[in-house]
C-alpha cells in the first residue's frame, strides 16, 4: 500500500487551535509522531496477557526513559519511538474516560478483497536511522514485557533505493508538514482529556511481486495514479491515488501522516508494505479502506489489492506523552501491583 496516500482531517478542524495558537500544558505534548522519516523501524504488535496489566503500564512509564537509556551515546541515530494502545486493552491498563475515537478495527469485506481486523493490545513504533538502535531498544521492551504479554506482530522495515517500496514506486512524498502536521494528526479541543494525543492505524500487506512485475510499466502506472520514474501525479480514474484521495465539499484536501516502511525476506519470497497512517481521527482512514475494498464512483475496488494483500488490521490510540509517563490506575492493576 503506497505512502503517498491523501486523506481527510475531520470536519470540526477549523474551531481547533492552529500551530501558532498552541500552547498545550507539558501533558498535552505529543509522542514523537511528527518526527521526520527515518531509515529504519521496527513494529511491534502485542497481547496484554491476563494478570500482566500492572507489567504493561509500568514499562509504558518508563519507556521515554529506555528510549533515552538506549539512544544516549548516539544522537546522529535518531532513535524514537511511539506507544499506541488498542481499545480492548484501554479500560484493562487506564482508569477514567476513554478516547472518544477509540474502537477496535473494524474489518471491511469488499466482493473481491478483504482487509482483516487482527488482535492487538500494544503498539511500539520504532525508528531510528540505524536498524542496531531499533533493535536494541526493542529488545529492551520485550525483555521486560516477556511473559506478561504475547507477541501478534513484528516486522523490521527499512528504506529502499530512493524512497520507494517494493512496487518500485516512489512513497511518503505526500504527507504533511509543520503546522498542517499537526492539524491533522493531533487532537484539540474536540476531545480535551486526550489533546495532544493521536490515533494510529497499521496494516501488514503481502505483495505478490511476481505477477506485479509481468504487468506493464504504463499499465502499473494507471494502477498507482503515478508515474513511475518521475512520480508524477496523473490524476487516472479508478487509481490508488484517485480513490484515496477525499476532499470536503469546498475541496479541501484532507490528510493523514503515514511511515510506511518496506520488508521482505528474499529467501521465503516474502515482500511487502508496513501501512501505518497516524490521524487526529480514525474515520479519515476508515474512509480510505472503504474506498479501497469496497469502491467508488464507479471503480469496484483499489486495483492494488490485486497484487497486495493485507494480513493484520488494528487500531491504536497514541496518547500525548505526559498521559503516557502518568496513565491514571484501575483498580484491578492496582491490586495487581500491590500483591508480592
Amino acid at each position: 500500500m503506497e505512502r503517498c496516500i491523501h486523506t481527510t482531517h475531520p470536519t470540526h478542524h477549523s474551531a481547533s487551535p492552529t500551530h501558532h495558537q498552541r500552547t498545550a500544558p507539558l501533558r498535552d505534548l505529543p509522542q514523537p509522531v511528527l518526527s521526520p522519516l527515518t531509515t529504519a523501524s521496527l513494529f511491534l504488535v502485542l497481547t496484554v496477557e491476563p494478570g500482566g496489566e500492572p507489567v504493561a503500564r509500568e514499562l509504558l512509564a518508563d519507556l521515554s526513559g529506555l528510549r533515552r537509556t538506549v539512544g544516549f551515546g548516539h544522537p546522529d541515530g535518531r532513535l524514537g519511538v511511539v506507544a499506541g494502545i488498542g481499545s480492548r486493552a484501554w479500560d484493562r491498563l487506564v482508569a477514567g474516560p476513554r478516547p472518544a475515537r477509540l474502537h477496535p478495527f473494524r474489518e471491511v469485506r469488499g466482493a473481491r478483497h478483504h482487509a482483516p481486523a487482527t488482535p492487538g493490545d500494544l503498539l511500539f513504533h520504532i525508528r531510528a536511522a540505524r536498524a542496531d538502535l531499533c533493535f536494541a531498544l526493542g529488545a529492551q521492551i520485550m525483555d521486560r514485557l516477556r511473559g506478561s504479554v504475547s507477541l501478534a506482530d513484528e516486522v523490521t522495515g527499512f528504506s529502499y533505493l530512493d524512497q520507494r517500496d517494493l512496487l518500485g514506486f516512489v512513497d511518503g512524498t505526500e504527507n504533511p508538514v509543520g503546522p498542517e502536521a499537526e492539524d491533522a494528526v493531533l487532537i484539540g479541543s474536540e476531545d480535551p482529556d486526550f489533546a495532544g494525543g493521536s490515533y494510529v492505524i497499521v496494516q501488514k500487506y503481502l505483495h505478490d511481486l511476481d505477477a506485479w512485475n509481468r504487468l506493464p510499466v504504463e499499465e502499473q502506472e494507471r494502477i498507482i495514479g503515478r508515474r513511475k520514474l518521475d512520480n508524477t501525479e496523473t490524476d487516472t480514474p479508478g487509481s490508488h491515488v484517485v480513490l484515496n484521495t477525499l476532499t470536503d465539499p469546498d475541496g479541501t484536501e484532507r490528510k493523514i501522516l503515514r511511515d510506511n516502511m518496506p520488508f521482505g525476506s528474499p529467501g521465503r519470497a516474502e515482500f511487502g508494505t508496513y501501512f501505518i497512517g497516524y490521524a487526529r481521527t480514525p474515520d479519515v482512514t476508515e474512509e480510505m479502506l472503504r474506498r479501497m475494498f469496497l469502491g467508488h464512483d464507479g471503480a469496484t475496488h483499489d486495483r492494488i489489492l490485486d497484487f497486495s494483500t493485507p494480513v493484520t488490521g488494528t487500531l491504536f490510540f497514541v496518547p500525548p506523552a505526559g498521559l503516557l509517563d502518568d496513565l491514571p490506575g484501575t483498580d484491578d492493576t492496582e491490586e495487581a501491583a500491590d500483591r508480592p
